[in-house]
């Protein structure tokens, strides 16, 4: 449960900032004409949208199991995380891009930056807390694990989106700044639209990460080769077993994993001793995998 709400907080400190920082990109980007600013009040707009959907994706994979899902509703959250995915890459990446081509190409009079600045500032105080919040959420749930490692371990998709997110948000702002300084000190305003394509592009490199692995997970991933070895070694522990082995397994959500394990037990065993061997290893397996809610334990013909 842990997780579960460290992921919720993360994502709703991100929701409010992105929502108070989408506004005022908006207003300083219309004052002053920038494309580089709109660019980030659509990435800002794009993330509070994405806050909204990972919540609802949550609040769906929370559904109890019925006729028609019954094994639960657990990868509604990995579904509701690759369309985050895409809307990054679509909505973020791409009209961040457009707009940087077209001020690159027609590049609008520089005007008085002071606004800009100003809401930069703030927007680096909010996301940079948002992203502090989310990274040490991060950290708690990673353990000892190296940074990449826990991204490809993590069957949590809510929690890595939102560092990727505020990660990105943050490193687009430092780009934004940088352009619009360069700009103005020495009179290239293609610089504003060099900003937005850069941050455009930015999004399209964390999109295509954070496509890969939903994706990865909405199609079925199942339990790590080390753990496999572990359960196999667990059920062979068992008098009555001669060995174990075709793991099948896949997770339904972050805490919910679905395996299969071929069982093949010794020939003199009648039909309750193999029943009760299989209560049994099924109970020595969720002891010590609790994540593992539906075992499937088959005897081997």
């Amino acid at each position: 449960m842990k997780s579960k709400s460290a992921s919720q907080k993360s994502i709703y400190s991100a929701l409010i900032a992105n929502l108070l920082i989408a506004i005022t990109k908006f207003v300083a980007g219309g004052l002053s004409s920038s494309a580089a600013m709109i660019s980030e009040g659509i990435h800002s707009l794009v993330d509070t949208v994405n806050q909204l959907l990972l919540l609802f994706g949550l609040k769906q994979s929370r559904k109890p199991a019925d006729a028609l899902r019954p094994f639960g509703y657990g990868k509604e959250l990995y579904f509701w995380s690759f369309i985050v995915s895409i809307l990054i890459f679509g909505l973020g990446g791409g009209l961040s891009i457009y707009q940087g081509v077209t001020h690159i190409i027609h590049p609008d009079e520089l005007r008085d930056p002071t606004w800009n600045y100003v809401v930069l500032g703030i927007s680096v105080i909010f996301e940079g807390t948002s992203l502090y919040i989310a990274f040490k959420e991060f950290n708690e749930s990673r353990g000892d694990d190296k940074f990449w490692a826990a991204i490809i371990k993590s069957k949590n998709p809510a929690s890595f989106l939102v560092l990727f997110e505020d990660g990105g948000a943050v490193l687009g702002l430092f780009i934004v700044a940088i352009c619009l300084f360069i700009g103005h000190q020495f009179n290239l305003p293609f610089l504003d639209g060099l900003a937005s394509l850069l941050v455009g592009l930015l999004l399209v490199v964390i999109s295509i990460i954070l496509a890969r692995e939903s994706r990865s997970l909405l199609m079925g991933e199942g339990i790590a080769l080390p753990t496999q070895q572990k359960i196999i070694r667990l059920a062979e522990k068992d008098p009555t077993v001669i060995h174990a082995r075709h793991i099948l397994s896949t997770y339904q959500s972050p805490e919910e994993v679905v395996l299969m394990l071929i069982v093949s037990f010794k020939a003199d065993l009648n039909t309750d001793d193999i029943n009760d061997a299989i209560i049994r290893i099924r109970g020595d397996i969720k002891k010590a995998f609790p994540f593992v809610s539906f075992i499937i334990i088959q005897p081997e013909a």
